[in-house]
């Protein structure tokens, strides 16, 4: 460990997914001088486009709106201080059911094996000790998600490394609480039908199953500076609604399943390097 920086790589499916579940972490570990390394693996083209148009809409330029995520995506890392940015460029494979699930060059669509092996040569390259990404359902079922789930785990067994490994999770505490304040900012947000929410109570672990809390209050700013940074996609981050100091309250603590651990750090436990420092 002398001849290096300890490493988290996150592996995430998007442009600005790296803010909202990890950007707290991202920042907080750039800042006590741990390597940050982010991975992102699809362009973001089935995000909106200029002015709100949107996928599938007529003037809906899916490269033109990679190109304009590529930007954001860079002023994010800038706010986070993350050391090295990692993008395989997967085209962006939209929301489950979408033609573009299907579509040449898709993410969802690429063999597990071959984004694996891609993501194990960054993992050889940068050897992290800790590697965060989703789990198994990509925390709410997005392809893209599931797919970074499947090329992560993939790609760890590829490789001869052991870092401690994380999925996202929130705990269904939070994301009670996330519901309130959601009403409380879109009054007029329509009830969603019962199939829905049923779909929404499973989203999350019960508290007691959350191994990992992490208290990134200090640099909420930071995280609310990097999703602000996709300005593009603005629409779809309800939280930018909450302003700054709501937003510091309610997304200061980042939390964790810890899936894999070769450290006698038991659980829970307060910080992903827990048994490496």
């Amino acid at each position: 460990m002398a001849d290096r920086p300890l490493t988290l790589m996150a592996v995430h499916a998007h442009p600005d997914d790296e803010a909202t579940g990890t950007g707290g972490v991202l920042a907080r570990y750039a800042a006590e001088g741990i390597r940050t390394v982010l991975v992102t693996c699809t362009d973001g083209g089935c995000g909106d486009g200029p002015g709100g148009i949107k996928p599938g809409d007529p003037g809906h330029d899916p490269a033109a709106v990679a190109l304009m995520r590529r930007q954001e995506l860079q002023e994010s890392c800038d706010a986070l201080k993350v050391s090295d940015l990692e993008m395989l460029d997967y085209a962006d494979s939209g929301m489950m059911g979408w033609p573009s699930n299907d579509a040449p060059g898709s993410f969802w669509k690429t063999p597990v094996e071959e984004g694996a092996a891609r993501l194990a040569e960054l993992m050889r390259h940068y050897r992290p000790d800790v590697v965060v990404t989703y789990d198994e359902n990509g925390f709410y079922g997005h392809p893209d998600h599931i797919q970074a789930h499947r090329i992560t785990m993939a790609a760890l067994e590829m490789t001869a490394l052991t870092p401690k490994v994380y999925w996202t999770t929130m705990p269904r505490s939070m994301m009670q609480r996330f519901g309130e304040v959601m009403r409380e900012f879109g009054e007029d947000m329509p009830e969603p039908d019962p199939a829905e929410a049923a779909a929404m109570a499973e989203i999350g672990l019960p508290d007691d199953e959350i191994t990992t809390w992490v208290d990134t209050t200090a640099f909420s700013g930071q995280k609310f500076d990097a999703l602000a940074a996709h300005a593009s996609q603005g629409e779809n981050i309800f939280f930018l609604k909450m302003g700054r100091e709501r937003f510091g309250e309610l997304m200061g603590m980042e939390t964790f399943v810890r899936v894999r651990n070769t450290t006698d750090a038991a659980v829970p436990e307060n910080d992903l390097f827990a048994g490496l420092r």
